[in-house]
């Protein structure tokens, strides 16, 4: 855990937030600023700044539980009929402002491509 991360401090309860899934090791949550009718970010409880990061850490296997979690808070938001979309940002230039791994649920609108 990163004592200043604000995910850490959702993740462990020490902020409150109503949470959208809740598992061992993945919570997901509202975010606050959607971009989407449904966005929802889905965040491994552990602290990884980002997908590289967790990815060389040896615990790919949590990888799994986060798109495993995503596609049943999808299911449950309705949005499996329609479609909807993860993303991932990692660093500056990808768009990465929080330091904490964490994916993002959107949907409920037809969503443009190319994104950004």
């Amino acid at each position: 855990m990163d004592a200043d991360c604000i995910f850490c401090k959702i993740a462990n309860r020490s902020i409150p937030a109503p949470l959208v899934f809740e598992s061992p090791d993945v919570v997901a949550f509202q975010d606050i600023n959607p971009q989407a009718p449904q966005h929802v970010l889905i965040i491994p409880r552990e602290h990884y700044a980002n997908v590289g990061e967790l990815a060389r850490s040896g615990q790919q296997a949590l990888l799994g539980k986060i798109l495993s979690a995503a596609t049943e808070i999808a299911t449950k938001l309705g949005l499996d009929a329609s479609g909807y979309r993860l993303v991932t940002n990692t660093g500056k230039d990808g768009g990465q402002t929080v330091k904490h791994l964490h994916v993002h649920l959107l949907g409920g609108r037809p969503l443009g491509w190319p994104p950004g």
